[in-house]
């Protein structure tokens, strides 16, 4: 390339720059929502439009050209995959919580049950108490009681019912 068209291709990227740069920032802004990535990434789309000039390539239309180029560049980054740090989640309000308050919910809920089942009569209390603390089968319980399986079945539903009015 000669010094002549090396200095005509600077022009026309000088010319570029002055003209398009707030608009690209802009657009680089509003897609990242991080200033300094997208003032990077206007900036690596002028350096790769500068290396396209200078390997003589022809442009038609320059501000689509650089839109283009960042564009592209936008959507590489969107597919990097990206590691946070714990600190820079936390600036950004996330709190991991340091227990597991879904066993603690569970658990505090399956006393107050037991207390429940407790404050129902007496013939849907053992029943209860077989099946759903001690997890037995309606076999297990029908041997147990001495009750069909039917019979425990219908006293299990409807001493869930009655645990449900009481739990309300």
């Amino acid at each position: 390339m000669t010094p002549k068209e090396h200095n005509e291709r600077q022009g026309i990227l000088t010319v570029a720059h002055r003209d398009f740069e707030k608009g690209l920032n802009a657009r680089a802004f509003f897609k990242l929502n991080d200033r300094a990535l997208g003032e990077g990434m206007v900036q690596e789309t002028f350096m790769k439009t500068w290396l396209y000039l200078v390997k003589g390539g022809k442009i038609d239309l320059m501000k689509a050209f650089l839109y283009h180029i960042l564009n592209n560049l936008i959507i590489d980054e969107y597919r990097k995959h990206k590691t946070s740090s714990l600190d820079d989640l936390q600036e950004k309000g996330f709190d991991p919580s340091t227990g597991n308050t879904d066993s603690l919910i569970n658990f505090l809920d399956g006393k107050s049950a037991v207390k429940l089942i407790k404050r129902l009569p007496k013939m849907y209390q053992e029943v209860m108490c077989l099946r759903h603390l001690q997890d037995l089968s309606l076999k297990e319980i029908s041997a147990i009681t001495g009750q069909t399986k039917n019979a425990i079945a219908v006293k299990l539903h409807r001493g869930l019912e009655k645990l449900k009015q009481l739990y309300k």
